[in-house]
């Protein structure tokens, strides 16, 4: 059963364990530094579907299907799936998941839905409430532009501090460890975060926005563990971007634990900032999820890496709220996973 560590993490005791794991992109994202990693990569925007939300549900449905092939599982094993995305009422996640017939809990982190997602997924197998479960998120560039900023027709000019949202899906499927003994990577702990607003408004400038609540959480994890950022082998977050990532650096430096030498950001690593004008790196719920459902786990699984803290950071604004002139809070949800 779970334990509480401190006052905001949550230990993990049996340590339920990736059973199958998958990352689907699209053309630019195949294109970045990480494309051989993938398990799919798409040619074009639509994937030959007559919508991009409907190409977005489609991202998650394949990234389900081959995370579930890969753990030698049909969707009738899963116990329950949570799934998230960006778009008003999750309609990626409803309509890419309907037709699995498996138990449906609807998540809504921003950015930070992978985090989340697979945090909730742990605490059902942990606690017994599931056997084997499926957390998976996802976002695209077409879709994200046309709700929260200005269709692409517009051609509006973006800013030094944008980032370019992912058209990308992660799917993870965890099981009982004791169930699947020979699974090399677990959830050992898991810290919710609280939410933060540091009175940013600028809708163009995400990574200002959720680095104070990545910090926070971040804290709030090696307070309550008592360890540092010395004792991982990397601390992942998704998606700051250069902006975001340069900021939580100081914070942390600040705050007396440096965590620049083991700290990597996904929105920094799915692009080539130079050479694909992708300005302060890549953000999305797809960001960070095929990031870590591609290279990471992947690592993880052959022994590169054994402690990694994967941190999913959100803004948690809607288009309604950036009109009304409201602030950006944030938020950062943190699952320890090792191999």
């Amino acid at each position: 059963m779970p334990t509480r560590i401190g006052k905001y993490t949550i230990k993990l005791e049996t340590g339920p364990s990736v059973l199958g794991f998958a990352a689907v992109v699209g053309k630019k994202e195949s294109e970045g530094p990480y494309g051989e990693y993938y398990d799919q990569c798409h040619t074009d925007t639509t994937l030959g579907e007559s919508s991009w939300e409907k190409a977005e549900s489609r991202l998650q449905n394949e990234a389900v299907h081959l995370a579930l092939n890969k753990a030698g599982l049909k969707s009738g094993d899963i116990d329950c799936i949570f799934a998230g995305d960006l778009l008003n009422q999750c309609i990626s996640s409803t309509f890419g998941l309907r037709s699995l017939n498996i138990p449906f809990l609807g998540q809504y982190g921003a950015c930070s839905t992978m985090a989340q997602t697979l945090a909730i997924a742990s605490l059902f197998v942990e606690s017994g409430a599931a056997v084997r479960t499926a957390a998976v998120t996802s976002s695209h560039f077409c879709s994200a532009e046309r709700q929260f900023r200005f269709p692409l027709e517009y051609g509006g000019q973006r800013t030094p501090t944008a980032q370019w949202t992912a058209t990308a899906a992660g799917s993870v499927i965890l099981g009982a460890r004791n169930a699947y003994p020979a699974q090399s990577v677990t959830m050992q702990a898991i810290t919710f975060g609280r939410i933060v607003d540091y009175d940013i408004k600028d809708v163009t400038n995400m990574g200002a926005a959720m680095a104070p609540a990545a910090a926070n959480t971040l804290t709030d994890y090696f307070n309550d563990t008592g360890t540092n950022p010395q004792d991982y082998d990397l601390i992942l977050t998704g998606d700051l971007g250069l902006v975001g990532s340069s900021l939580l650096d100081d914070m942390m430096k600040r705050e007396g634990r440096d965590i620049r030498p083991v700290h990597n950001d996904c929105g920094l690593m799915i692009y080539d900032r130079e050479k694909q004008d992708v300005h302060a790196g890549g953000s999305g719920c797809g960001c960070s999820a095929a990031i870590l459902c591609s290279a990471i786990l992947q690592q993880m699984s052959i022994g590169q890496l054994h402690k990694v803290l994967f941190l999913g950071t959100g803004a948690l604004m809607s288009p309604t709220s950036s009109q009304q002139g409201e602030t950006i809070p944030g938020v950062a949800h943190l699952v320890y996973l090792q191999s």
